[in-house]
């Protein structure tokens, strides 16, 4: 099973470290750049609003659908064109209640046709995951891996042409890139309908309200999960808007940090995707997983300590670099924001552990104690240390989530104690502090061949420590035949 997996997610970040960087530095960053750190923003604040109420679309089927795929590859007819008419409903439902509650706190009457396109992006890209759920739980995990990065792909085509090909346009301006989002949500959602359209034999899209109440019944406990991890994820943007006089501004100067919080956090995720469905078929099948999650863990904190730690000590000038506007405060917020992405990656893990174990009830109780933890903390910091103190509050969140949720896998799982790789991943994280002090302090190359150095080193640590084992990579060898 590691030599499967390691196939597949080598794959997958190949695919996606060649595409989704370049659209996160090259499109998302520039795009911010040109329209200014306040407007960018405003649309920080409206994506993430709209993002609140993004559990109505989804309902917890992607991750529902998924794990009974896997497990029941045969339900595929009889499932998707049913939920396929669920998800239309529950796209209705949506789109009601973002635009009711957002004229009851006046973004609609503020920015009615902004609200309107961005709340579509989220119905496209919710209907997106649904139809990528049923092929990576057909097993046709590379052909989704495809599919992760085609949206970016194209975003990165339509918006080149619209920041550097139209001189003789106006402008570039925040609706184009919006607009730009949801053609490219739209081919990439046909393109995976043309996948799964072929391992359906019937396809007849009919009403049947006993069964989609059934579907909902049995996908309620994902749908709360998600609900929960996306508030207590999402709600900082909404808090800087609403409780500061400069709000969008701080929302703005967050996002910037959140890009690159984003763009590493793209690794656990793709990490998830992959894992569910394979720890979902090892869990039936009564298969041990103890090698294969700790083979995740160490691979990707590995990744993660290194980065946040360099990421920290070269705030300011990963900062200057990035962003036109960027002051060293732009700089803090980011070296504390990143800390996160440890966090963050654990809990990619662990819950698509607990979510194919079916473990969402206690998950969920999880999540409700770390959005009274983000929205107390953020009601203290917020006030007096603006978008750091949210970056902070964050932190603090992610890591009482991560370590919460490990503990119940432990106790869910009985999972193997095995110390030895704790002991290295302890000394690993002592020696990158250690290196990253000292080249940023007596590196003489400058600090982007330093950086560069830096994140080479922290590697070869991560393979001298077997946090990355050498053998595991040898695996993706053709095996010679005798």
């Amino acid at each position: 099973m590691n030599r499967e997996f390691l196939l597949n997610i080598a794959f997958l970040l190949s695919i996606n470290l060649l595409i989704k960087p370049f659209y996160i530095f090259g499109i998302d960053r520039t795009v911010q750049n040109v329209v200014g750190a306040e407007t960018y923003g405003l649309y920080f604040v409206l994506f993430n609003f709209t993002f609140l109420f993004q559990i109505i679309n989804d309902f917890g089927i992607q991750n529902f659908n998924n794990r009974n795929i896997s497990r029941h590859r045969q339900l595929l007819d009889k499932y998707f064109p049913n939920i396929l008419m669920l998800k239309l409903l529950l796209a209705l439902i949506y789109m009601v209640v973002v635009l009711s509650l957002a004229a009851a706190v006046g973004y609609f009457q503020a920015y009615p046709h902004l609200l309107l396109v961005i709340a579509l992006n989220h119905i496209l890209i919710s209907l997106n995951f649904y139809v990528r759920s049923n092929v990576s739980g057909l097993g046709m995990y590379r052909i989704d891996s495809v599919l992760s990065a085609m949206d970016k792909l194209l975003m990165i085509l339509f918006c080149s042409y619209l920041l550097w090909g139209t001189s003789s346009w106006q402008p570039f301006q925040i609706e184009y890139f919006i607009y730009a989002q949801t053609l490219a949500f739209s081919l990439t959602i046909l393109a995976g309908l043309a996948v799964v359209g072929r391992r359906i034999q019937v396809f007849r899209l009919r009403f049947k309200p006993a069964f989609l109440l059934l579907i909902l019944k049995e996908s309620y406990p994902y749908a709360l999960v998600v609900f929960l991890m996306t508030v207590y994820a999402k709600i900082d943007g909404v808090m800087l808007e609403k409780m500061l006089p400069d709000g969008q501004l701080e929302a703005g100067i967050y996002a910037s940090a959140y890009r690159l919080l984003d763009a590493s956090n793209m690794i656990g995720f793709l990490f998830a995707g992959l894992l569910l469905p394979m720890f979902s078929r090892m869990l039936k099948e009564k298969e041990p997983i103890d090698d294969l999650l700790q083979f995740s863990v160490r691979m990707i904190w590995a990744g993660a300590i290194t980065l946040s730690v360099c990421t920290y000590w070269y705030q300011v000038e990963i900062a200057d670099l990035l962003y036109t506007e960027a002051t060293p405060y732009w700089g803090q917020v980011l070296g504390y924001l990143i800390f996160s992405f440890v966090a963050v990656s654990g809990i990619y893990i662990y819950g698509a552990l607990l979510t194919a174990n079916g473990s969402l009830m206690k998950m969920n109780v999880i999540f409700l104690l770390s959005i009274a933890l983000n929205v107390l903390l953020n009601l203290w910091l917020i006030p007096g240390s603006k978008a750091a103190g949210a970056a902070v509050a964050t932190i603090a969140t992610q890591f009482f989530s991560m370590f919460a949720q490990i503990v119940l896998a432990h106790r869910e799982l009985a999972l193997r104690g095995d110390k030895g790789w704790i002991w290295r991943l302890l000394s690993f994280t002592f020696l990158v502090v250690g290196l990253t002090y000292g080249m940023y302090n007596y590196g003489t190359l400058g600090w982007k061949v330093n950086f560069a150095l830096n994140l080479s080193f922290c590697a070869l640590l991560a393979f001298g420590l077997k946090l990355i084992d050498l053998k595991a990579f040898l695996l993706l060898l053709p095996r010679s035949k005798k």
